[in-house]
């Protein structure tokens, strides 16, 4: 047989599956869906049948791509689809295509309120997929958290409504579309019975508080393995006679903290809860501490390893894999004690769940943050004060960046000893409204810093316009040419009569973004 004369069927089915396996099974439903090859037929269910069809991230649809999906792919292979990705935008016209007998996972991108108020009724005519069918059910959650929502009415409109709906529901993962975090949980006054579960494994969601976190795992869910949650706020708990027994169910658990809690250490919050965790297999903590007082000892200064392992770890004899970063932020009037990062490391020595490392950050007279994390960082958001050099070395998967320097001190080029370019390679979202324009020439000129996805910006006005001399600086157009969401402030300015404050006007704001946007 020539060369020339070798076509795909002449593949044998091993080699075939073997392509087709690399390529998006839309693109393969699309090209080879209709040819009426039986062979061919056999192979591709083979595939999509195994594993996903994702009309959202790996091939976003053009109108006449869906229209095929729709009217012919999908009626004639919606009987051997078990999961499906969708927006939102489109969800209606696929799920109305076929019968879907096999669906049990739903990943939704743009969720909103609305939807759930449209589709999950017993009027939809998807009642039967999403009450008795689903398992897996992942919400991009579109809602942004503001004063406008109250949580506990959204917590019992949409969050306790899914619950009930979804009757046959494993596994439930809510997570925010952007950078902005959606509505939160609160169980305020609810009863036991309003979430909860006798199939729930895996749940993924934000909280608004502690308590809400100590709720959900008093005893309503008695199955769930899996635990991520990420909290808003840590704070004194009230469930006094709240149920406290061991968690003997559950095998990985996430607790995220972005703002700082200051009773860390009070008896009924995080340490007693981990200690309830004797059969964890898989621990993940994010935590910013802050400590303020006139008197610290030694053994209170940090969070460490030495009471990482004395507090927590020690009654966690199944746990294998600990990922962290905590800092401890230490401001002492009478405290004039000093570790170096060599001190801090050592107290990891004995840490058997992988590579860890530490940074101590002295400001002041009587300032100290200290930051442990394990290697490598896997956390994609960071909020804490370290050298830049630091943060790119460390955090290379970091997306969402906040500069805040109320003490107006900037980082020193001597944190990076080669004196390089700096490359925040996944950075998408900066913010720097609070921290004085060093920061803002640091991080847009290209010869200090390269930001090859920076996609939103949001500064100061004044700052922009003088590092960007007055919008004109072709050194500083790199970073910025893929923001598409670009927020301007303008600094308030107060006037010699107290508590009065010149804001600047709506038409003003106009004039400032598109003077700013034209940059770009």
């Amino acid at each position: 047989m020539n060369q020339s004369d070798i076509h795909l069927l002449d593949l044998p089915n091993e080699i075939l599956l073997t392509i087709l396996k690399k390529l998006d099974n839309i693109d393969i439903l699309y090209s080879l869906c209709g040819i009426n090859n039986e062979r061919l037929d056999i192979l591709i269910q083979n595939i999509v049948s195994n594993n996903i069809l994702d009309f959202v991230i790996t091939s976003p649809m053009t109108d006449v791509k869906l229209d095929r999906f729709c009217s012919y792919i999908l009626p004639r292979s919606h009987h051997y689809i078990k999961k499906l990705i969708l927006d939102t935008t489109s969800m209606e016209r696929i799920l109305l295509a076929g019968d879907y007998p096999n669906l049990t996972s739903l990943e939704l991108f743009n969720f909103e309120q609305k939807i759930g108020f449209h589709y999950f009724i017993d009027d939809t005519p998807f009642r039967h997929i999403f009450k008795h069918q689903i398992t897996d059910l992942i919400l991009h959650n579109n809602d942004e958290y503001d004063n406008a929502i109250l949580s506990n009415i959204y917590t019992k409109d949409v969050y306790a409504y899914i619950m009930v709906f979804f009757q046959s529901l494993k596994i439930l993962k809510i997570i925010a579309s952007s950078e902005y975090d959606y509505p939160p949980l609160v169980i305020w006054n609810h009863q036991s019975t309003t979430w909860f579960s006798s199939t729930l494994t895996v749940l993924c969601i934000t909280v608004f508080g502690f308590d809400h976190c100590l709720f959900l795992l008093d005893g309503r869910l008695k199955q769930l393995t899996t635990f991520k949650v990420q909290v808003h706020a840590i704070s004194r708990s009230m469930l006094i006679d709240c149920n406290k027994e061991d968690l003997i169910n559950l095998k990985c658990f996430s607790l995220t903290n972005y703002n700082y809690t200051y009773e860390y250490e009070y008896d009924d919050l995080v340490v007693p809860l981990l200690r309830r965790m004797t059969y964890l297999e898989k621990l993940t903590l994010y935590l910013r501490i802050k400590k303020v007082g006139r008197f610290v000892s030694g053994a209170s200064l940090s969070i460490d390893g030495a009471h990482l392992h004395n507090e927590i770890l020690v009654h966690m004899p199944q746990l294998h894999k600990f990922k962290f970063y905590i800092s401890t932020e230490t401001n002492a009037i009478y405290s004039n004690l000093r570790f170096s990062n060599d001190d801090i490391q050592q107290t990891f020595i004995n840490m058997k769940y992988g590579q860890t490392a530490c940074i101590m950050d002295y400001y002041g007279a009587c300032g100290t943050i200290c930051h442990v994390y394990s290697l490598p960082f896997t956390f994609t958001q960071n909020y804490d004060s370290l050298s830049i050099y630091c943060i790119s070395y460390s955090f290379p998967l970091l997306k969402c960046f906040t500069i805040e320097n109320d003490r107006r001190e900037h980082w020193n080029y001597d944190d990076n000893p080669s004196y390089s370019i700096i490359e925040f390679t996944h950075l998408t979202s900066l913010e720097i409204t609070h921290a004085g324009k060093y920061y803002v020439e640091q991080f847009l000129v290209k010869t200090n810093t390269l930001l090859p996805r920076l996609t939103r910006l949001k500064v100061e006005y004044n700052d922009l316009k003088t590092i960007t001399i007055n919008f004109t600086r072709e050194e500083t157009r790199h970073n910025c040419s893929k923001v598409k969401k670009l927020i301007v402030e303008e600094l308030i300015v107060f006037n010699a009569m107290p508590k009065q404050k010149h804001f600047c006007s709506p038409s003003r704001v106009f004039l400032m973004r598109c003077e700013a946007e034209a940059f770009l």
